[in-house]
């Protein structure tokens, strides 16, 4: 899969089976100007709705997921003040325990690193063409989630039974 970076740039987005390591990441943001670097790790968790998870199956149309990423980042770089950001995402299968998302970025100041990792993580759940499946122990149906729709104004997710 592929990598968006270039040497020049300050934002580094990659959608691939192999994710970088948050240490990658936070290596990629440090930056001497900045006293501050913020992580958010997403994870596969164990349940949801009482149900056992396995594990999640990400697909995603990469080309256009990190185009979306990259644009997020950048749009997230000039409303915050940042100096760097990696995000990067998990395609293909994810056991519960292990990472499928991680976001990272580095500014002056803490505030703008820690809010930024929150509107990241919302918009890109909101905005990049990313999807996922959960599959459960014991039932032979597995459930497509979408990640959020908006419906008249108010979040919502779509889940969509194999």
């Amino acid at each position: 899969m592929s990598s968006s970076y270039t040497s020049s740039d300050n934002i580094w987005v990659k959608v691939s089976e192999e994710l970088p390591s948050l240490q990658e990441c936070h290596d990629f943001c440090a930056d001497p100007s900045c006293g501050a670097i913020s992580s958010f790790v997403g994870t596969t968790r164990n349940t949801f709705q009482s149900k056992k998870v396995l594990r999640l199956w990400y697909e995603a149309y990469t080309p256009m997921a990190e185009k979306e990423m990259r644009k997020l980042c950048s749009e997230a770089a000039s409303k915050y003040g940042l100096k760097r950001v990696a995000a990067v995402h998990k395609v293909g299968d994810c056991p519960v325990g292990q990472a499928s998302v991680v976001l990272v970025c580095s500014s002056p100041h803490r505030n703008a690193s820690l809010e930024a990792c929150s509107y990241l993580i919302n918009e890109l759940k909101a905005r990049v063409p990313i999807w996922k499946r959960e599959v459960y122990e014991g039932d032979a149906d597995a459930v497509w989630k979408e990640n959020i729709e908006w419906n008249e104004g108010k979040a919502k997710r779509v889940m969509v039974k194999e």
